[in-house]
């Protein structure tokens, strides 16, 4: 029986053991203070709303586009985007690596046999009746204990870094609905524009006709015919390139939809329609746990922060283990024969000493690498109460901008108007259609982007606010 003392002894180098198996060295994540702002600049001025429960950062894609059309675009760019399929896998082969990391934690074990056999000849007058002569059965261990943590801060990185896939995914998804969207508007507006421009040639293909009449007669002069011409011009030559905007658009949204270049259904009558009032945005302190960026770069940051604690064990002793055991005979019915059996045992135990400055180098990189992450962090919530506010301000001030231009339109179409009504009834020169007839299609085309624009706030705001990657 095994006496007291050396039982005490054994359960007190178990203990040991134990507790240094369960250490580890470097610093624990804490994160990094920002104060966040108590509102959003320019919530006051645009017509958004800061309820603490709700946020539309939160609402489904679908929630927030409506059009039919749209949302098939975006269904389809989520199935098939490359940028989004190159994001999965980058996360599968995270997760791999993670799998590689953490099994240094444990020991390995291999099991291995040889055998060496003959058979001669009979024409050489000696035949061995077995073929095997000579063969063993072994398996072996190793095992390097993590005292210091070493094998554990290492696979914490690991997992922070698949943390930060997880969250780089969920960024393209986000990225990828704002760019659709983006690109859909766009589309929509070249087709309005396109739509304008004929049927301002229509305009002017009637005043042509009609200058060319009152010129035969001798009523006006020929300029007048090529003023109207020059106006007639001026918009047929944007026609092809409206035309060559649309395709290449189409083509534009084709590649986020993971498909070849070909036409892309856009007729959607509403896609350019003021965006909602009363929008909610929730409190800026909301956005530190949605915006996936920001959620990246934290992760980002708690894997350099265990890259400190790996740096900081390299400076402790390491041991290993090895221990083998096998039986092994000159003949099958020998090799399992306990009489054969060989068992032995490596331990080893080594100090870094003396390493030219590599380890505490290897420590100062990891700890200037964890303040760079640091800022890097803190950057990036500055950035996203940027985005917003940025967002807030030209939901405002887009929609102000298209309420002024709409009046434009409107002042310019009366403009024409009279202007026509003048040169017919002879009180002024064709210059003064001419003028008026230019200022008319410009501002008409003005209105249109002033639409996008606004429309594309909702899409800005709504990226900025951290929505979209939400399945």
């Amino acid at each position: 029986m095994m006496n007291f003392s050396r039982f005490a002894r054994l359960s007190l180098l178990a203990s040991t053991l134990g507790f240094l198996a369960g250490c580890n060295v470097g610093p624990k994540y804490v994160r990094p203070n920002y104060t966040a702002p108590p509102a959003y600049r320019g919530s006051d001025d645009a017509t958004v709303t800061s309820d603490a429960a709700n946020s539309l950062g939160d609402e489904q894609w679908v929630a927030v586009y409506r059009e039919p059309e749209l949302q098939d675009l975006i269904r389809k760019a989520l199935a098939n985007n490359y940028d989004v399929r190159i994001a999965a896998q980058r996360i599968l082969e995270q997760q791999a690596q993670v799998r590689i990391t953490r099994s240094q934690e444990f020991p390995s074990i291999t099991v291995g046999g040889t055998g060496i056999g003959a058979t001669l000849p009979s024409s050489l007058g000696t035949q061995i009746g077995s073929p095997l002569v000579d063969g063993s059965f072994n398996v072996s261990a190793a095992w390097t204990p993590d005292f210091w943590g070493l094998y554990r801060r290492q696979t914490e990185a690991a997992r922070a870094q698949l943390l930060a896939q997880g969250w780089a995914q969920r960024a393209v998804r986000l990225t990828l609905v704002q760019q659709v969207a983006t690109a859909y508007l766009q589309i929509r507006a070249f087709d309005a524009q396109l739509e304008i421009t004929k049927e301002t040639l229509k305009v002017r293909r009637d005043s042509v006709s009609l200058t060319r009449t009152l010129e035969s007669g001798g009523s006006v002069p020929l300029s007048d015919v090529r003023q109207a011409e020059q106006l007639l011009y001026a918009a047929t030559s944007e026609v092809p390139q409206l035309e060559q905007q649309i395709q290449q658009q189409e083509n534009a949204i084709a590649l986020l939809l993971g498909e070849n270049p070909g036409p892309i259904a856009h007729q959607d009558p509403n896609a350019l329609a003021p965006p909602l009032q009363d929008l909610p945005t929730g409190i800026p302190s909301q956005l530190l746990e949605r915006r996936p960026d920001i959620q990246q770069a934290e992760a980002t940051l708690i894997a350099a922060n265990a890259q400190i604690g790996v740096a900081r064990a390299q400076f402790f002793p390491s041991l290993s283990i090895s221990a083998s055991g096998g039986v092994g005979g000159d003949s099958l019915s020998s090799i399992f024969d306990p009489a054969g059996k060989t068992i032995y045992g490596i331990g080893s135990l080594a100090q870094p000493l003396f390493e030219g400055g590599k380890l505490r180098g290897q420590l100062q990189l990891s700890q200037e690498t964890q303040k760079e992450m640091v800022l890097n962090y803190q950057k990036t919530i500055a950035g996203a109460f940027r985005d917003v506010s940025n967002a807030l301000i030209a939901l405002n001030k887009q929609r102000a901008y298209r309420e002024q231009q709409e009046k434009l339109v409107e002042a310019a179409k009366d403009a024409t108007r009279l202007a026509r009504i003048r040169y017919q009834g002879g009180s002024t020169g064709y210059l003064e259609v001419l003028t008026t007839d230019s200022n008319l299609f410009s501002a008409q085309l003005n209105l249109v982007t002033a639409q996008q624009g606004e429309a594309l706030t909702l899409v800005q705001l709504y990226g900025a606010l951290g929505g979209g990657w939400q399945s």
